[in-house]
């Protein structure tokens, strides 16, 4: 049995582990991370699953950014630890964080990933979404969660929250 909850600062660090763990080395090298320096989580929207021995088996995190000045969340990283994949834990701290930022009037997300995998969420290409290099185009999905249209006319660079 799992049990899902806001991370809290003391989970960072087993968080961070598990990232570190299920992600290939200098992962925080990548450009996405760029747009985190110095830019607090939405920690409303962090969620960690926790298993039956109370460690992390699962984690999420959400980040403020700007599209073109636009407000969105930039989703990710996600992971799941290993002895627990296939066990539906990624699906449902997105889905559960999903539903937490369409209630608290967020109205789209952004993320780099696998369009497959994003797709049954609802995840779509965003063509003019600019991330910054080196990020494969292709990878670049969003989600309207305020209505249907809420990435109508919302494209260019993907921004810093502090970048204005």
């Amino acid at each position: 049995m799992y049990r899902t909850a806001q991370e809290q600062p003391n989970d960072w660090w087993e968080v961070e582990e598990l990232f570190n763990l299920c992600f290939a080395p200098g992962r925080e090298m990548l450009s996405s991370y760029r747009l985190r320096d110095e830019v607090p989580p939405v920690a409303a929207l962090c969620r960690v699953a926790r298993d039956d021995y109370d460690a992390v088996a699962a984690a999420i995190r959400y980040w403020p950014v700007r599209v073109g000045g636009a407000e969105t969340l930039l989703l990710g990283p996600v992971a799941t630890h290993p002895i627990h994949q296939g066990e539906g834990l990624a699906a449902l701290i997105i889905q559960e964080s999903l539903a937490l930022a369409r209630d608290a009037g967020w109205d789209r997300v952004l993320l780099v990933g696998d369009a497959p995998y994003y797709g049954r969420f609802g995840f779509t290409r965003k063509d003019g979404v600019e991330m910054p290099p080196p990020t494969n185009p292709a990878r670049i999905l969003g989600l309207s969660l305020a209505s249907e249209d809420a990435w109508d006319g919302v494209s260019g660079p993907v921004t810093r929250w502090t970048d204005g």
